[in-house]
């Protein structure tokens, strides 16, 4: 039975595709006929996007991801020059600095997520929901892997490619992290620390738990004292001065949020700034600043270097960036952080054909650091995809190198108060919390997310925030 559907599979393909581009691994026990009649498909779309773009004179442009930097190119490029084919296991753009708002409603999760289709492909199959896997840049082949089907890998050709797949969260080895401790650079975080908190909310409400039970439910560690870690913190706040005081009254008072930093908090900002965003956070009866480092994260606890023991119901670590396992797994030059290292025309310095690019928190250029945020990689984006384009007409050492200026950073500290440091102006306070908002607004990917965020903001503050637990 199993050589017969073997033989009739075969048929079937080669209706579709010829054998050259048929690799038909020994089948050890019967496959399902869908899932091999999808394999067929998929490379029957392969070749037919592949003779397309031969009979372009189109040079074929791989971008990996679709965070700031790779969001960026894909925006920007000139696609009369370029198929632009996006490989990525998300298939939307996120705003990141609004992240931190979703996770208590402020605004909601589609309200900062942008869908990359509505960019514009070429061909629908030039976006594959999937993550490259490996590279060989001899070959100039990218092997992917379907996010859908695990099972499924195949290869992607290209002229050119773009990296750039982000990091990840640096749990610095702490044992636990991984497994009691939640993220904050994914929707998929937000919604999962958001249920978590009304989860425990709930709770906390059960006539047979003890107070101090209750307690330790209500407390909630925040481990990092960057932008990220201060404005989630910031939004607990208004949360809970906002809507559990009307929500949850008796439970308002056993809240606790502590915020552990083992230097400073904001380090990025200026020395004054710091100290008006700390003057903040330890005003607040119910927000306490630590300065320790963590040892351990466990189900219920955190552990600190002082043997100092802190109870909790939810643990969010923010603290550092890692590569990815893609970025870990290239035969590249990296830095002693993991990341990929470029030259100033952000090539990737290992790669003989000059044909590979890094952009974002996933590479750094050699001699000329940058920090990891997103003002950077958007920056980065930008200037890579006129770069391809220039590179039509002149080589590429006659392109001026990348270059950022930079235009200064915003943070949220809470109760409409926020520290603004750019060059030309250094302020804290309610304005500050207007730049913030209005720098935000400008700034979302569509215009869509430009009249959805303004309309979550006015809801919040005539309705309260959503607790809604889906």
């Amino acid at each position: 039975m199993a050589s017969q559907l073997r033989r009739h599979v075969i048929y079937i393909c080669q209706d579709f595709v010829p054998k050259f581009h048929l690799h038909i691994h020994r089948l050890e026990s019967t496959p399902k006929l869908s899932s091999i009649l999808t394999t067929k498909r998929h490379f029957a779309s392969t070749k037919s996007a592949t003779k397309d773009v031969a009979s372009s004179g189109r040079q074929k442009l791989v971008i990996l991801g679709t965070g700031w930097g790779s969001y960026s190119v894909l925006k920007t490029i000139n696609k009369s020059l370029f198929d632009v084919v996006v490989v990525s296991p998300r298939n939307h753009f996120l705003f990141t600095p609004l992240l931190a708002s979703t996770t208590v409603g402020t605004l909601e999760f589609r309200s900062i997520i942008e869908p990359v289709r509505n960019v514009g492909f070429r061909q629908s199959d030039h976006f594959h929901l999937s993550q490259a896997v490996s590279l060989d840049m001899d070959r100039k082949v990218l092997k992917c892997q379907s996010v859908i089907d695990e099972k499924m890998t195949y290869d992607i050709s290209y002229d050119k490619l773009v990296i750039g797949v982000g990091s990840m969260s640096n749990t610095f080895g702490v044992p636990g992290v991984g497994k009691h401790t939640f993220f904050l650079k994914e929707i998929s975080d937000a919604r999962s620390i958001r249920n978590r908190i009304l989860n425990n909310f709930e709770m906390a409400l059960h006539p047979d738990l003890s107070e101090e039970e209750k307690r330790r439910l209500l407390h909630i560690v925040i481990v990092g004292g960057g932008p990220t870690g201060v404005e989630f913190g910031a939004e607990l706040y208004d949360f809970v001065t906002q809507d559990v005081s009307r929500l949850y009254k008796k439970e308002q008072a056993l809240v606790q949020v502590s915020l552990i930093e083992g230097k400073k908090i904001l380090a990025s900002f200026t020395e004054r700034l710091q100290k008006y965003a700390e003057k903040k956070i330890r005003s607040r009866s119910q927000m306490k600043l630590i300065q320790a480092n963590v040892t351990e994260v466990q189900d219920d606890r955190v552990i600190l270097h002082d043997g100092t023991v802190l109870p909790c119901g939810l643990v969010v670590w923010s603290t550092g960036l890692a590569p990815r396992p893609f970025v870990k797994s290239l035969n590249v030059d990296k830095n002693k952080q993991g990341q990929i290292l470029t030259d100033k025309h952000l090539r990737v310095k290992s790669d003989k054909n000059s044909s590979v690019f890094a952009v974002g928190d996933c590479a750094d250029i050699e001699g000329y650091s940058l920090p990891c945020t997103a003002q950077v990689a958007e920056r980065e984006g930008r200037y890579l995809a006129k770069c391809l384009a220039s590179l039509d007409t002149k080589p590429i050492t006659e392109i001026e190198p990348f270059k950022h200026q930079n235009m200064g950073m915003l943070a949220y500290v809470g109760d409409y108060k926020g520290v603004t440091d750019t060059p030309a102006v250094k302020a804290q306070g309610f304005h500050s919390w207007i730049v913030w908002r209005s720098a935000y607004l400008t700034r979302l990917g569509s215009w869509r997310l430009r009249m959805q965020v303004p309309i979550d903001w006015t809801k919040t503050i005539l309705f309260g925030r959503d607790i809604s637990r889906f």
